[in-house]
C-alpha cells in the first residue's frame, strides 16, 4: 500500500485529523486540507512524516470550485494518483429559521454539500487511472431529525446524504465506492460553535442507550471500515454511529 494516496478535507483537527493519522498508520501517503488552521495542519503533517509517509498540505476553501480544482491539480502534480477521498470539511451558521439570511444558506450549502459534488468529480478523474477508489463523507443526525439552531446545516447534510446515493450509483462503473458516516453529538472543535453546546452534550451523556456519548474514534472506526475491502458491497449508504440515541422518540 506504500504508493496509495488519501485526501482528507478539513484534516487539521477533530475527526479529519484522526482519520488522516489512522490512514497514515495504514500505509497511505496523505493530503492534508485546511482553510484557516495552518499551524494545526502543519503539526498533523509533521506527525505523518514521522511515520515515514509522504504528505502534502493544501490550503483550500472547499466551498469554492476554483480552489477545489487547484487542490486536485496539486495532488496530481505531487502524487499523480488518488485512492481515497474523505469528505470531512464542514461549516455552518447556527441560527433559528427566522434569523437565517441568504449568505448563511450559501456559505453552509457550498462547504457542506456543493463541495462533495465537485471534489468527487475531481477525485474520480484521479481514481479511475488506478482502477478505482473510495469516497466517504461525514454527515450528522441533523440530516434526519430536528436539532435546535441547526436548520441550514441539517439541510446541507441531508443534501450530502442524497448526493452520496447518486454518486454511489454513477461512479460504480469506475469501481469507486461511495458512502457516508453520520454521527451523534461528538465533543469536537466544531461543537464549540453551537449556542446550545452544553445542552447537546448533556443530552448525549444522559440519553444515549449505549451508556456513553459518541467519541471521535467511534466515527473514525466506521470510516476506516467503509474504506476497507470488507465493506465493498456497501454502496450509497449512510451509517449512523450514535450509540442508539436516534432510535428514541
Amino acid at each position: 500500500m506504500t504508493q496509495k494516496v488519501a485526501l482528507i478535507t478539513g484534516s487539521s483537527r477533530g475527526i479529519g485529523k484522526v482519520t488522516a493519522l489512522r490512514l497514515a498508520e495504514a500505509g497511505y501517503d496523505i493530503v492534508i486540507n485546511y482553510a484557516r488552521s495552518k499551524k494545526s495542519a502543519l503539526e498533523v503533517a509533521e506527525q505523518i512524516e514521522g511515520m515515514g509517509r509522504r504528505v502534502l498540505v493544501v490550503k483550500a476553501n472547499v466551498g469554492d470550485v476554483a480552489k477545489i480544482k487547484d487542490m486536485f491539480a496539486q495532488i496530481d502534480q505531487e502524487f499523480g494518483r488518488l485512492d481515497i477521498f474523505v469528505n470531512n470539511a464542514a461549516s455552518g451558521v447556527q441560527r433559528p429559521v427566522m434569523e437565517l439570511e441568504e449568505s448563511h444558506w450559501d456559505w453552509t450549502l457550498n462547504i457542506n454539500s456543493k463541495a462533495l459534488l465537485f471534489c468527487a468529480q475531481e477525485a474520480a478523474k484521479l481514481m479511475e487511472r488506478n482502477g478505482g477508489g473510495k469516497i466517504v463523507s461525514i454527515s450528522s443526525l441533523g440530516s434526519i431529525r430536528y436539532l435546535e439552531n441547526y436548520t441550514v446545516v441539517g439541510v446541507s447534510k441531508a443534501a450530502l446524504e442524497a448526493l452520496t446515493r447518486y454518486l454511489a450509483v454513477e461512479l460504480a462503473q469506475k469501481n469507486i465506492i461511495v458512502n457516508a458516516v453520520s454521527g451523534g453529538a461528538v465533543d469536537t472543535e466544531a461543537l464549540k460553535h453551537f449556542p446550545n453546546r452544553e445542552e447537546l452534550l448533556q443530552e448525549a451523556r444522559e440519553k444515549t442507550p449505549a451508556g456513553r456519548m459518541v467519541e471521535i474514534d467511534d466515527i473514525v472506526n466506521s470510516v476506516m471500515f467503509l474504506l476497507s475491502d470488507e465493506s465493498s458491497m456497501i454502496r450509497g449508504q449512510t451509517i449512523i454511529v450514535d450509540g442508539g440515541i436516534s432510535l428514541l422518540v
